[in-house]
């Protein structure tokens, strides 16, 4: 350690666990180490909104429940634990400890994509996330277009279909299908960003 450095601190998981008690914003963790979530703009706000209301009407009289950002994930074989933008679980849910604010069997997760988080979203969390043996559907929001990415799970291979303008996005796995137009209805989309050259 070169002079002046100062040694990390690692957190245990009861110690950051108390913390996000108390904490005024949410943090993800992993390997004992905490970052920031990052914040959202216009849009992304209004389409986690969108999802999650568009997820609650069709999920009405089925064994499945839609779950917002306040309900953090944890990827057991990893070790993350982290805020999906929402989750669906069907049946009972797996919570880890008594606090019933961590969910271990999500069947469907949705993360609304930021021009910050992009990389990690589709990336490494999706990694972590690819570890959780209830999750069959993994669902990215573009907030520059009015495109859904949906990954399903098919035994090792996680297939992808793209879903645009006018579709029904298909959640196979919940019995459900959205109407893209209605979850991007009155949005004002952000400028798509120009790759580095």
């Amino acid at each position: 350690m070169a002079p002046g450095d100062a040694a990390v601190r690692l957190l245990t998981v009861d110690e950051y666990l108390a913390l996000e008690e108390r904490a005024p914003e949410k943090h993800e963790f992993l390997d004992g180490q905490t970052h920031a979530m990052s914040g959202g703009t216009t849009a992304r706000s209004e389409l986690i909104l969108a999802m999650g209301g568009e997820l609650r009407a069709a999920l009405r009289g089925s064994p499945c429940r839609a779950y917002d950002s306040n309900l953090r994930v944890k990827a057991m074989l990893t070790g993350l634990y982290t805020y999906p933008d929402a989750s669906i679980v069907c049946g009972k849910p797996e919570l880890e400890g008594d606090a019933r604010t961590t969910l271990l069997n999500p069947r469907v997760v949705i993360e609304v994509l930021s021009p910050s988080t992009e990389a990690y979203d589709r990336g490494e969390k999706f990694a972590h996330y690819r570890t959780i043996a209830s999750l069959a559907e993994y669902v990215l929001v573009s907030t520059t277009h009015p495109r859904v990415e949906v990954f399903t799970r098919r035994g090792e291979v996680w297939e992808l279909r793209v879903y645009g303008e006018g579709a029904q996005v298909d959640l196979g796995s919940v019995g459900v299908r959205l109407a893209l137009d209605a979850v991007y209805e009155g949005v004002e989309l952000e400028a798509a960003h120009a790759p580095p050259s």
